[in-house]
């Protein structure tokens, strides 16, 4: 791989600090102070045309008198004077600008056109800019302090990315006594050039980033920001802290779910997708951020409490609890070895109180055998400063004990004077430690979290089943032809036509513009029947009278139509009523009423939502929310999160729901909100589930009109399967052929694929001598990214079962206009033309992403590869490198 391109930035051979004072109290002067005094190996320029000198050190009037290249221009003047800076610093070839100046779009339109300026003139000469309105820039390994912070960080294995400049300065104030280390340190200000996703990219590849804190206000672009995240979480620990947690989100109350979901509701969805943990406080993050770098890693969240007063042994648990962190049962020989050591009156159990006089050798003896015990993940062990107890001495013993195992252990010595010795111990052993019992069960929980989000990202899907295509085409000459009559909300008839597009079952539904035609059209659907208004400025049916339920004869029909309009004329008189919808009178005596939503969110654009349905919807508030696209994984987990799944299985006298159905037609939705970007907001409510299968009874769905894009999911974060891509190819000797996307239930033909390449093909396409896929490549391989990469295999059908003959794969590298890419064919099915079809077919997909450049490496020994990619046009040259690797790179 090559050094990533933004590299420079967080390790730069010159500097050049514009607006460098003397006055050391001033901006200027503290950030080149900085500079100076934090280590700093590479060249530093001083840039104020009002001084010769600045802090000892020569100051230039201009970034155009310095000869040398600069990679990295700090900006700290006047909001209006950034502009002009950033053009003259573009011409001089500067690639990385840091602008800590304030006045932007923070103070109004005046300011915010400054900004546009400032971001127009970096884009046209190819600069990268961080800010306006930053603290700066801070990675200690290099003694780069870019910031106007009062002192400097310790070097370690954390980075942090804020959009808060203030929370950096507490973070690394906290940081110092506790001896936690960064490799990097970020505050992205207004981030009008550059944003998360792209620092998650580097700090991902960075070999000095072991974990990732992030303090998030807002994000910009969602897309990137997921795709960046996804690719992190997989690698390295991330941990995210949002502030605004309760803003309001949109206000509009077209539907249920538009009522229901705000936009820190969507924000943890999106989190959730990306296995990412999030913690609610700053504390949670420090507490977090401690145990992580002390290489905290737990195998799971079943926790042992040792402690010396039965008290704080209880706010623990009950913290724990919470948490949903499991209080580890002892087993029965651990139980007995303890009974053998501790007094007789000892809690005999989890919390374990060893009582208040407990010794150092009393708790080592407790620590000991709890950690031996396989039902105990971690331990967390405290004490309280009493008469009897010696506080160093038993951290000393508990240190002593941790060595010798690989769980992690948390110490809290509660108290202060007495205990302050025993933090400082632990502190250079590496240990976690804390004041208080809850923030210490708190760490322990979000970093077992992020583990065993792992290793739920580590399964391999099964296999989906094969479902019959939508009608696509007829869904959105529906929607269009809606909009072409300048309306934005469908009618029950239309909505439900949607749905049936793609294969959700309805209730079939006619519209009556008369107690006549109402009474003819029961007749025909067959009494008894429902009957509801039929009005786009009707949301809630049922709180303006609009619905009449189990009509059974003809008298009683005729009734609600003049009943339904007279209530709904009363209620809203300015309401346009369109007639009355009647339908068959759904009877499912063991059926369950549930909700199925979509809303859109301004940021991560259509989410959807699942919970319990009826007309108490909004105050059960009974809901989980998750970005599409999903798989069955992610709607069985979706339905698991709600209060109602504890009724769909057998409740009392009723059997459990068709669940298969349930997952299908949420499967549907994520498929529609896919693949019809004109949806805005749509509710089926209720959706009336049994043991026999399901039927939407009602629905509502608002769009509107689409922006142009290139990109057909431009409206999503996430991008979903591109159908698009697949293709049908035959041999020359007949065999039928598909190439498509690679798919995350692939894993399996995947594996087989592998093992079944010579020893030859694996070392030519892995460089390495490998036998078989490991669970974490292989997932790495099929679970991918649409967006960001994409991999094409060649699969044919044999006896009901797909057969991988060959894979190709490119990844975007991190300037999104170049990538790197991969091919290998399976040894017999090699000189078929597969591989250069599968290469023809992966250049069509990087162009339609936009990429330039493709890019990739080859043995020279692998003469087969070379005379192919020559035939497709590469250029073929010898790596500087190694000169047994040939760099190969074609223009797309």
């Amino acid at each position: 791989m090559n050094k990533h391109y933004l590299s420079p930035l967080f390790s730069p051979r010159a500097v050049a600090v514009i607006g460098a004072s003397s006055r050391v109290e001033s901006v200027g002067g503290v950030v080149f102070k900085n500079m100076l005094e934090s280590g700093y190996q590479g060249k530093l320029y001083a840039v104020n045309p009002n001084h010769a000198e600045i802090q000892g050190q020569q100051a230039y009037a201009s970034i155009e008198q310095i000869e040398e290249t600069v990679d990295l221009a700090v900006i700290i003047t006047r909001a209006a004077t950034v502009p002009d800076i950033i053009e003259s610093c573009g011409k001089r070839g500067v690639r990385f600008a840091l602008v800590l100046s304030a006045g932007f779009r923070e103070t109004g339109p005046q300011g915010a056109a400054l900004e546009r300026a400032v971001a127009e003139n970096a884009r046209r000469y190819g600069m990268r800019l961080i800010g306006p309105n930053c603290l700066g820039i801070l990675c200690p390994a290099v003694g780069l302090n870019a910031t106007f912070s009062k002192g400097g960080a310790k070097s370690g294995g954390l980075a942090l990315i804020s959009q808060s400049g203030a929370f950096c300065t507490a973070i690394m104030d906290w940081a110092r006594p506790n001896d936690v280390g960064f490799s990097s340190i970020i505050s992205m200000g207004a981030a009008a050039g550059m944003d998360f996703g792209e620092m998650l990219d580097y700090f991902v590849s960075d070999p000095h980033t072991e974990s990732i804190l992030l303090y998030i206000e807002g994000i910009q672009h969602a897309r990137s920001f997921m795709s960046a995240l996804r690719a992190a979480v997989r690698i390295k620990p991330v941990f995210i802290v949002k502030a605004g947690r309760h803003e309001a989100g949109s206000k509009a109350a077209f539907s249920h779910t538009g009522a229901m979901v705000g936009s820190d509701d969507v924000f943890d969805a999106a989190l959730q997708r990306a296995g990412v943990v999030r913690v609610n406080t700053i504390v949670q993050l420090f507490s977090a951020a401690k145990a992580l770098s002390t290489h905290f890693r737990p195998s799971g969240n079943r926790l042992a409490i040792v402690t010396n007063g039965g008290g704080p042994g209880v706010m623990a648990a009950d913290r724990a609890a919470d948490l949903g962190v499991m209080i580890a049962t002892l087993s029965e020989d651990t139980l007995a070895r303890l009974d053998a050591v501790l007094p007789d009156t000892w809690s005999h159990g989890n919390p374990l109180d060893i009582i208040g006089d407990a010794t150092a050798e009393r708790y080592r003896h407790a620590v000991t055998h709890c950690m031996q015990d396989d039902g105990v993940d971690g331990v967390l062990v405290i004490l309280t400063p009493q008469a009897m107890t010696e506080p160093l001495q038993v951290a000393q013993a508990v240190i002593e004990v941790a060595t010798k195992f690989d769980k992690p252990l948390i110490a809290c010595w509660m108290g202060e004077a007495q205990v302050a010795g025993s933090r400082l111990a632990f502190t250079q052993a590496k240990i976690s430690s804390f004041r208080t019992p809850e923030p210490a069960v708190e760490a322990f929980s979000f970093i077992s979290a992020y583990y065993q989000n792992q290793k739920l990202l580590m399964q391999t899907p099964g296999p989906i089943s094969r479902y019959s295509s939508p009608d696509e085409e007829g869904a959105r000459l529906l929607i269009e032809g809606v909009l072409a009559e300048h309306r934005k909300v469908l009618n029950e008839m239309e909505a439900k036509a949607i749905l049936a597009a793609f294969h959700i079952p309805i209730a079939k539904t006619m519209v009556a513009r008369s107690p006549n035609e109402a009474l003819l059209i029961a007749e025909e659907l067959g009494l008894p029947v429902a009957m509801k208004i039929n009005s786009p400025d009707i949301t809630h049916k049922s709180d303006v009278g609009g619905i009449r339920l189990n009509l059974g004869n003809a008298q009683a029909v005729r009734s609600a139509y003049h009943e339904i309009i007279q209530s709904v004329q009363k209620y809203n008189p300015s309401a346009l009523i369109d007639g009355v919808v009647v339908e068959p009178m759904i009877i499912k005596p063991n059926g369950r009423e549930l909700m199925v939503g979509v809303t859109t969110d301004p940021v991560f654009g259509p989410v959807i939502t699942f919970g319990a349905g009826g007309v108490l919807v909004e105050v059960l508030g009974d809901r989980a929310v998750a970005l599409p696209p999903l798989n069955r994984f992610l709607v069985k987990d979706m339905i698991k999160r709600t209060r109602i799944s504890r009724l769909l299985t057998a409740f009392r006298h009723m059997p459990p729901i068709d669940m298969s159905t349930l997952e299908s037609i949420l499967l549907r939705v994520s498929e529609m909100v896919c693949e019809l970007p004109w949806i805005k907001e749509m509710d089926i409510n209720p959706l009336i589930v049994d043991e026999n299968g399901a039927c939407a009874v009602d629905a509502r769905i608002a769009v509107d009109y689409l922006s142009p894009s290139v990109d057909r999911y431009a409206h999503m974060a996430i991008h979903p399967y591109p159908i698009r891509l697949i293709t049908r190819w035959q041999l020359p000797d007949g065999t039928d052929l598909t190439i498509r996307p690679i798919r995350p239930e692939d894993a399996e033909i995947e594996q087989e694929f592998v093992r079944g390449l010579s020893a030859e093909s694996k070392y030519f396409r892995f460089m390495d001598t490998l036998q078989e896929l490991s669970q974490h490549m292989l997932v790495r391989f099929t679970q991918i990214d649409y967006d960001r990469e994409m991999a094409l295999i060649a699969v044919r059908e044999l006896d009901g079962r797909e057969k991988e003959l060959g894979v190709c794969r490119y990844v975007t590298s991190a300037d999104g206009q170049s990538c790197e890419f991969a091919l290998v064919v399976a040894d017999e099915w090699q000189r078929k033309g597969i591989g250069n079809k599968l290469m023809n077919c992966l250049f069509d997909a990087a162009r339609a992403k936009g990429i330039k450049v493709m890019t990739g490496e080859v043995l020279a020994i692998n003469r087969s590869m070379l005379e192919l990619v020559r035939r497709l046009g590469f250029e073929v040259s010898t790596s500087e490198e190694d000169a047994a690797v040939k760099r190969i790179v074609k223009w797309l």
